[in-house]
């Protein structure tokens, strides 16, 4: 059975920080790229973070500098750092992976993406 668990998430105040874990199961880690998207009330999903399989990253712009991601391959298990949070990063934050070329253009693209986590709520108060 395939599955990506998310946890990490919670509540925190502006400039504060989480770290956000996603555990992998079955074929799924093998999956070459794997992603983290966010969803706030009234947007539409989209793309925070991806990392392939020998470590390459590519971020949004709004998160670049104050997010990382990472990957342990040999824990099956995906990470996202995020540092000097902002009410707008408030958001589900879900985990994502996939056989996506590790191209900007591509990467944004969720229907790309075989399989998604349940995702983790992320509040951040002022």
């Amino acid at each position: 059975q395939v599955q990506l668990v998310e946890s990490g998430g919670g509540l925190v105040q502006a400039g504060g920080s989480l770290r956000l874990s996603c555990a992998a199961s079955g074929r799924t880690f093998s999956s070459p790229t794997m992603a983290w998207f966010r969803e706030s009330p009234g947007k539409e999903r989209e793309f925070v973070a991806a990392i392939n399989r020998s470590g390459s990253t590519y971020y949004e712009d709004s998160v670049k500098g104050r997010f990382t991601i990472s990957r342990d391959n040999a824990k099956s298990t995906v990470f996202l750092q995020m540092n000097s949070l902002k009410i707008e990063d408030t958001a589900v934050y879900y985990c994502a992976a996939g056989s996506v070329p590790f191209l900007s253009g591509l990467l944004h693209s969720q229907e790309l993406y075989y399989y998604w986590g349940q995702g983790t709520q992320v509040t951040v108060s002022s």
